[in-house]
């Protein structure tokens, strides 16, 4: 890591996530802020303006966008605002698309990754998880397997600071993850902003759900719950995939230009404010 966040004390602090979904928010709900959702980047921005005031915050991640997307439409808008830290993960979506060409994404990924690390700022990257939603998705394990790997040698080679997703055993609880088993849950997010602040020595009191054993289910509930995330998610995604649709088609960036995060408050007090 370049340099300890805590120790800027005389520039501006600026904090710029980039990617998908998975930055987005996606699984994480919430009635007030932009595009339905929290997730984990707002915490971790909100976070950050709580240990040190002045902290500004720009999230321009969509759900479902590959990499070409990030690359084309976030990358020059995330420069331009000379961010401190930046965040990313991409490439996801592309490891679920048919006939993905892994060495070709991996070296745009890379050439990504240069770009960021350029402009002197705290680059966090992030492995992706292994998700065993179904039988179905097996086949892409061995993308994700090499993707994890190169994106392992990619932070070392630029001094990034990686968070190891792949390896958090707490993701392992079914609870963790949102109704269609592809997107972290309000837990999931929590724990997620917990890791990345630890990464990054900031402190903070987010602490772990606890839990108690899962409820034992019967093998008529099991199929029922089956049969509905077939039909509620997979069913739909595919459609989508055929059509050469996806759901951030109509979306913008959540925050597509920073924001000063209060203290006190957080990014709901802003979103508050923003409505008298």
């Amino acid at each position: 890591m370049r340099e300890e966040l805590g120790d800027r004390s005389n520039v501006r602090r600026r904090y710029v996530a980039i990617g998908d979904s998975f930055t987005e928010g996606v699984g994480d709900p919430s009635k007030v802020l932009p595009n339905g959702v929290r997730g984990w980047a707002d915490r971790v921005a909100e976070k950050l303006a709580k240990d040190q005031p002045g902290w500004e915050y720009a999230n321009l991640a969509v759900r479902s966008k590959r990499l070409r997307h990030i690359i084309d439409e976030q990358l020059e808008p995330a420069i331009a605002m000379e961010p401190t830290l930046i965040t990313l993960y991409a490439g996801g979506n592309d490891i679920l698309d048919f006939g993905t060409d892994m060495e070709a994404l991996l070296s745009d990924y890379e050439l990504l990754v240069a770009r960021l690390s350029e402009t002197g700022a705290t680059l966090v990257l992030f492995t992706g998880f292994d998700v065993k939603v179904s039988a179905v998705l097996e086949p892409f394990k061995k993308r994700n397997t090499l993707y994890n790997q190169r994106v392992r040698d990619i932070a070392a080679r630029y001094d990034a600071v990686l968070v190891d997703y792949w390896c958090f055993d707490a993701y392992k609880d079914k609870r963790m993850w949102a109704p269609d088993r592809l997107h972290m849950s309000k837990a999931g997010h929590k724990y997620l902003a917990a890791q990345v602040l630890d990464h990054l020595n900031v402190p903070h009191k987010i602490s772990p759900k606890e839990w108690g054993p899962p409820t034992r289910m019967s093998v008529r509930e099991w199929e029922r719950r089956q049969r509905r995330w077939v039909n509620d998610w997979v069913v739909p995604l595919f459609g989508r995939k055929l059509r050469g649709v996806t759901l951030g088609d109509t979306l913008s960036p959540r925050w597509p230009e920073p924001v000063k995060v209060p203290r006190k408050g957080g990014l709901k007090k802003l979103m508050e404010e923003a409505l008298k």
